[in-house]
C-alpha cells in the first residue's frame, strides 16, 4: 500500500461563504478576474458579490471576461497580457470549471511569461513541463458543481489550431484559496446542473477504478458517488433545493479531491478529444453520451468487478453482486436527471469524424489509457464512439 496526499488549497464550504471571503488573507492587492463570456456572472450578480468583497477587503481589480465553455490558448495568452500590463498580482477564477481552469493558466503563463505557455501542458504537441516560477496565487470562486478544479492542480486548455484538448498541472498550480458556496449554484439551469453533477460523477468513478487508486481515493471516490446519487436528481428537479446543491457541491469538491490523488482515466481522454473537434458539445453531456457503452466495454474485458459493485452498492444498489448492476444504476440515474437519451449526434459532432476523434484520443491524451483497470485500444474506442453518435 502507497499513497501521497498533497492539497495545499484553503477551503471556505457552505451557504453564504462567498461573504467571508473579505476576512481571509487575500493573496495579493490587485485581481485579474477571470468570468465567461456568457454573461451569468453579471445577470446573477456575482461578480458584484465578488467585487464588494475585494472593496471591503481593500484590494482592486481588472475583468477579463472572454472565456467560452471549452476554453482555449489564446484566451489564455490574452488574459495574461492585460493582467502583466495591469499589474496584477493574483488571479480570481469566477464561474464553472472553464473559467477556474483558464484563472490558473492565466497565473501560470503571467509568472513565466517568456515561456510558451503549451510548454507546460500533456498532449502530442505539449512539453508537460513544470513551470520553474509555479504561478501567481489564484482563489477559485465556483459557481457550478463539475469539474472539481477548485480542489486539485489540473487545468484543461484547447489548442484549437491542432485540435488538442489537453491537461496540464503539477504541485505548484494548486489554488491558494477555494469558496464554495451552494447559493451561488442556484441558477444553474437543469441541464447544465446535470452535465455538471456528471462531470463530477464520472471524475469519481474514474478515480475509483485507476489502478493508482489508494485507500485515501477510495474514501472520497465513494461518497462522492453516494452524494451525487442521491441528490442530483432533486438538484435537477428543483434548483432551489439548498440540501441537494449543498451535497452535490460537497461532492464535486470531493471528486476535486480524488483527481490530486488517483486520476481520471480514459473515459475522460475520450471526451477531450470529442469536444475539441466539436467545442459546442458540453463536457458533461459528451461524457454521458459515451458512459454506458465506456464502462460496458470495460466490464466485457473483466475490469475490477468487486470495484463496479462497490460503486453500484454506492449508489443505493444495495443488492449489487455483479458489475452490470453498476450500469444498471447508471441508467437508472442518468433517467433521473432526464438525460437519458442524448447522443453525440445533437450536439455537432460528425459521423465522419469519428475515426480521427478516436485517434485524437489516444494521440493526445493517451496516457490516461495507462492508467485503465482493462486495455482499451484503439478500435475499442472507436466502437465506444459509433455506438453512443446515435
Amino acid at each position: 500500500m502507497f499513497f501521497s496526499y498533497y492539497m495545499p488549497t484553503n477551503f471556505i464550504f457552505g451557504q453564504g461563504s462567498i461573504e467571508k471571503l473579505h476576512k481571509q488573507q487575500l493573496p495579493g492587492k490587485k485581481a485579474l478576474i477571470v468570468i465567461s463570456a456568457g454573461g451569468s456572472m453579471r445577470k446573477t450578480g456575482y461578480l458584484d458579490k465578488l467585487t464588494a468583497q475585494l472593496e471591503k477587503a481593500g484590494a482592486s481589480w481588472v475583468l477579463f471576461d472572454k472565456i467560452q465553455p471549452n476554453p482555449i490558448l489564446d484566451h489564455v495568452n490574452e488574459g495574461a497580457e492585460l493582467g502583466m500590463n495591469e499589474k496584477c498580482d493574483f488571479v480570481i477564477g469566477l464561474g464553472g470549471g472553464s473559467s477556474i481552469d483558464t484563472a490558473k493558466a492565466i497565473a501560470v503563463k503571467m509568472a513565466n511569461p517568456d515561456t510558451d505557455f503549451w510548454t507546460y501542458m500533456g498532449g502530442s504537441t505539449g512539453g508537460a513541463e513544470v513551470p520553474p516560477n509555479g504561478m501567481l496565487p489564484v482563489v477559485a470562486v465556483t459557481t457550478t458543481a463539475g469539474t472539481g478544479t477548485e480542489a486539485d492542480q489540473w487545468m484543461v486548455i484547447t489548442k484549437t489550431e491542432t485540435k488538442e484538448k489537453a491537461g496540464g498541472g503539477c504541485a505548484k498550480t494548486f489554488p491558494t484559496l477555494s469558496v464554495i458556496d451552494p447559493l451561488l449554484m442556484l441558477s444553474v439551469p437543469p441541464d447544465l446542473t446535470a452535465y455538471q453533477g456528471f462531470d463530477a460523477f464520472f471524475h469519481s468513478t474514474e478515480c475509483y477504478i485507476n489502478i493508482n487508486a489508494n485507500p485515501i481515493s477510495d474514501l472520497f471516490c465513494l461518497d462522492a458517488i453516494s452524494n451525487i446519487g442521491d441528490y442530483l436528481p432533486n438538484a435537477v428537479a428543483d434548483g432551489s433545493d439548498v440540501q441537494a446543491r449543498e451535497k452535490v457541491a460537497l461532492a464535486n469538491t470531493e471528486a476535486g479531491f480524488t483527481q490530486s490523488i488517483s486520476g481520471c482515466i480514459s473515459e475522460h481522454a475520450m471526451e477531450h478529444a470529442l469536444s475539441a473537434y466539436s467545442p459546442a458539445l458540453p463536457h458533461g453531456a459528451g461524457l454521458i453520451s459515451i458512459s454506458l457503452a465506456y464502462y460496458e466495454s470495460l466490464i466485457r474485458k473483466g475490469a475490477c468487478p468487486e470495484r463496479f459493485v462497490a460503486m453500484a452498492k454506492a449508489m443505493g444498489r444495495f443488492d449489487a453482486s455483479e458489475p452490470e448492476d453498476f450500469l444498471k444504476s447508471l441508467a437508472c440515474l442518468q433517467k433521473a436527471c432526464n438525460v437519458d437519451d442524448i447522443k453525440l449526434s445533437e450536439f455537432g459532432v460528425l459521423e465522419s469524424d469519428i475515426k480521427a476523434i478516436a485517434k485524437n484520443a489516444h494521440d493526445v491524451m493517451g496516457g490516461l489509457f495507462e492508467v485503465d483497470p482493462a486495455r482499451l485500444e484503439y478500435d475499442d474506442t472507436l466502437a465506444i464512439m459509433k455506438k453512443s453518435y446515435r
